[in-house]
């Protein structure tokens, strides 16, 4: 379903016939995107059959954590105090929850 919806905005917002002219490289990395996310959808569903989604979900929420801390550390992107405030609601909040 996040296949098809993706692609219709692709399709909406784009001329079809420059998505035939992205690089191999940039195609790998879409399809390994698809992958993971799909990936990850079978295991937070999985998480939900196993676990209470009270304390399910706000594990789920704290991969904006990660994207955030993967960002600084591996593409060093600068942390803004936005960064900060905002990272540090998403952990308040999934604690709160899971408490």
């Amino acid at each position: 379903m996040i296949l098809v919806f993706a692609w219709g905005i692709a399709a909406a917002t784009t001329n079809i016939a420059s998505l035939q002219t992205l690089p191999r490289r940039t195609w790998v990395f879409l399809v390994l995107s698809g992958v993971a996310t799909g990936l990850s959808w079978l295991c937070y569903f999985r998480a939900l059959q196993l676990g209470e989604a009270s304390r399910v979900a706000p594990v789920d929420k704290l991969s904006a954590v990660f994207a955030i801390a993967f960002a600084v550390l591996f593409l060093r992107e600068p942390l803004t105090w936005q960064h900060w405030v905002g990272g540090s609601l998403v952990v308040a909040g999934a604690l709160v929850l899971a408490w």
